[in-house]
């Protein structure tokens, strides 16, 4: 069974920096398409990056030239990245994995493999 566990989270103000890491314990995981997700309470659960198996990267647009996701297949991690942390970044951040190499899409729906959450929370 897939096991993603994330971790990194935590309280920091706006302008600030984290790191959140996801480890995975399955290897095809290391050549599979791997994401970051938030959500926060009520609102539906939105892409932020996704890293694929040759290391390619997108980006949601309000994250873009903020945070920064990258793998080490090596150590099994997915990491993010995080700079100039806002207030609007506060959520419970998940990383995922599809099945396949290539990451096509941010949509949560296209990935069937989920950690349980860390929170950020960024205060002004």
């Amino acid at each position: 069974q897939a096991q993603l566990v994330e971790s990194g989270g935590g309280s920091v103000q706006a302008g600030g920096s984290l790191r959140l890491s996801c480890a995975y314990s399955r290897s095809p995981y290391g050549s599979s398409c791997m994401g970051w997700f938030r959500q926060a309470p009520g609102k539906e659960r939105e892409g932020v990056a996704v890293i694929d198996s040759y290391s390619k990267t997108s980006y949601a647009d309000s994250v873009k030239g903020r945070f920064t996701i990258s793998r080490d297949n090596a150590k099994k991690i997915l990491y993010l990245q995080m700079n100039s942390l806002k207030p609007e970044d506060t959520d419970m951040y998940y990383c995922a994995a599809r099945t396949g190499v290539y990451c096509y899409t941010l949509a949560p729906r296209d990935f069937g493999y989920w950690g349980q959450g860390t929170q950020v929370t960024v205060s002004s």
